[in-house]
């Protein structure tokens, strides 16, 4: 089955709502990519405009930036230790954005979008 992007086929009252068109292949929508903590791994995508997209299936590497050097370094990932998005992938270490990780050298928000860039981007908290 299909994940749509497409409006709901029923209001909020239950009425039907009229369609005005067909079903489009630019209405569906794929399934999250839940960045896991192991051996690098990427995966490129198709995207609208026969452009690619470079998503991470795994990571055991994040770009670290230290603000109070003002430097980036590359540093190994122990663990996840909070997730906003959702609070079970703490268990499944799942890495979204803002998700807090411990590292070697302290704790780090990841800033970029694992799914969508292809990298893993963080600032020491």
């Amino acid at each position: 089955m299909v994940v749509s992007q497409f409006r709901a086929k029923q209001k909020q009252t239950g009425a039907k709502y009229k369609d005005f068109r067909k079903k489009r292949k630019s209405d569906m929508g794929r399934i999250p990519t839940l960045t896991k903590i192991g051996e690098s791994e990427t995966k490129n995508v198709r995207v609208l405009g026969g452009n690619l997209k470079v998503r991470l299936q795994n990571a055991d590497k994040v770009n670290l930036y230290n603000p109070k050097d003002k430097k980036s370094t590359v540093v190994k990932i122990k663990t996840v230790a909070e997730n906003p998005a959702n609070r079970h992938f703490v268990r499944r270490n799942i890495i979204t954005k803002g998700t807090v990780v411990e590292t070697e050298l302290g704790k780090a928000r990841i800033t970029s979008r694992p799914g969508q860039d292809g990298t893993l981007n963080a600032v020491l908290i």
